[in-house]
């Protein structure tokens, strides 16, 4: 039974608190407390036994120990101790109940209805093979970290002798492609070659050095010749002057890509969503928003892209109960237990997550992590799943094989095809991706401290409600898609990152 101390009419003026569900066990507080303090809980009152910060869970009903501890209509770990009505629910008193590997039954549940629409277009570049650009950008890729800084002084050169005619000439550094051996060198290449087939990348300069592991030609090799008919290619150690060369490479690059924006219906994006920095809010405000964005897409015909895998343990089972076929449970089953395997088999359990900041955020297990996670992927039908490095092959909803390293998982979302990407975070975070990559604010505080790096706080949905939220982010979404800077495109916050997984030379 839950403590009724006092009715909600009463004085004084109560805590505000939103709770999921009538059966979960805690509710989240929207300001700190004090021990002592009233908090409302729905239509009832429970005094905090604790000194609370905002963000965190209050107990709303006891939870004997060793029971679980629900959140989301579901247990986010087991209670290491009794815990009283008022309590702080937290890492103190609250642990994991995840530990490795699971057996798995495909047990479908009835797709949920999502209200038909007449959703609004945006204005694309639209290329030869149909798909669908936001962007309209020379990428400049190395094979090897070597030739990196000279990617980034050609793209500086070419950029502003080329302003106006196409969005951006842009370099993309990293440390990889040589020292590498085996399925490591070949993530490597893989997602390299994935890059380039991004429809934001209107031309893409492959840059290499001569003597790396992830070989030039190899990586020409891995593309389709849609993909090659866009790429030129400059070898540094064969070129007399590979910085002049490189430079007319990307002039002509630019020449054969310049096109115009043209309107194209909602069905035509490809939208990647992610999480990071996350807080307890995410899973109140942020990322239910973006599962509403990701509902809007897939029921209009168009693409979801969604990683994290680490992110989904405890809540998986939620996401196989809505893979289209056995086949696609199958493949989620697979890249579940692969990902747990690859923890174990490093000596790490399963359950090393949240990280210090998402602690401090009041997020205190990874299932509560998890749960508030998945929740950026609605309500959509898992229509597939990739693995690192693959492109995507359907509409709807699929599944990208990933870690939750923020520059690694964004990385992952524009190979797979993401043409713009939704970011959550409680916590903040000014990193950028190849594609645009537009910050959702979990709280109000977030977003108006850090109001240069966040382009929409879901926070409102509090305030105005889910539908008005949702109406007025996707309205945001359309406009970058047409052209508007995202704040990481603003701030020039362009990187990517690569999931090393091997031993290095």
């Amino acid at each position: 039974m839950l403590e009724i101390l006092f009715t909600a009419d009463s004085r004084p003026a109560p805590a505000r608190s939103v709770r999921v569900d009538g059966d979960d066990d805690v509710a989240v507080l929207l300001a700190p407390v004090e021990a002592g303090d009233a908090v409302a809980v729905d239509d009832i009152i429970v005094i905090a036994r604790d000194a609370i910060p905002a963000g965190h869970k209050i107990a709303v009903r006891a939870v004997a120990q060793g029971a679980p501890v629900r959140r989301y209509r579901a247990p986010i770990g087991l209670a290491r101790q009794p815990i009283a009505v008022g309590e702080h629910v937290h890492v103190h008193n609250v642990r994991t109940a995840l530990s490795g590997e699971d057996a798995y039954r495909y047990e479908p549940v009835a797709a949920e209805a999502v209200p038909v629409r007449r959703e609004p277009g945006f204005m694309g570049y639209v290329r030869a093979d149909g798909s669908v650009a936001t962007r309209n950008e020379i990428w400049i890729l190395p094979t090897v970290g070597c030739v990196g800084r000279l990617g980034e002084r050609i793209a500086a050169a070419a950029g502003p002798r080329h302003a106006g005619r196409i969005d951006g000439v842009h370099a993309f550094n990293h440390p990889f492609g040589c020292s590498q051996l085996g399925d490591d060198l070949n993530r490597t290449g893989a997602i390299l070659a994935a890059l380039a087939a991004n429809p934001n990348a209107g031309g893409v300069l492959l840059l290499g050095l001569g003597c790396e592991s992830n070989q030039l030609d190899a990586m020409l090799a891995r593309m389709p010749d849609t993909v090659r008919a866009k790429v030129a290619h400059v070898r540094a150690q064969a070129s007399g002057d590979e910085f002049a060369e490189g430079l007319a490479a990307v002039d002509t690059l630019v020449e054969a890509a310049v096109c115009e924006r043209r309107p194209v219906p909602l069905s035509a994006l490809r939208l990647g969503v992610k999480c990071g920095g996350s807080d307890s809010m995410s899973g109140l405000t942020a990322n239910p928003l973006i599962g509403r964005m990701t509902d809007r897409v897939a029921a209009a015909g168009g693409t979801v892209l969604m990683t994290e895998i680490p992110e989904i343990f405890g809540a998986e089972r939620l996401l196989m109960a809505r893979c289209t076929d056995e086949g696609v449970f199958d493949r989620l089953v697979e890249v579940t237990n692969r990902f747990k395997r690859y923890f174990l088999d490093h000596g790490e359990p399963v359950s090393e997550n949240p990280s210090p900041g998402n602690i401090a955020g009041g997020i205190t297990t990874l299932e509560e992590k998890s749960l508030g996670a998945v929740q950026k992927g609605g309500v959509a039908r898992v229509s597939d799943v990739l693995d690192y490095g693959e492109a995507v092959r359907r509409s709807g909803l699929s599944v990208v094989d990933a870690p939750g390293n923020d520059a690694v998982s964004t990385t992952a979302l524009a190979a797979a095809g993401a043409t713009i990407t939704l970011f959550s975070t409680g916590r903040g975070t000014p990193l950028g991706s190849p594609v645009p990559t537009m910050k959702i604010a979990t709280n109000h505080d977030l977003a108006t401290r850090k109001s240069g790096w966040i382009d929409f706080d879901a926070a409102t949905v509090l305030d105005d409600g889910q539908d008005a939220a949702a109406d007025a982010l996707l309205a945001r979404i359309v406009a970058v898609a047409s052209g508007e800077p995202a704040r990481n495109e603003t701030n020039d916050e362009r990187a990517i990152g690569i999931w090393k997984s091997g031993v290095t030379l």
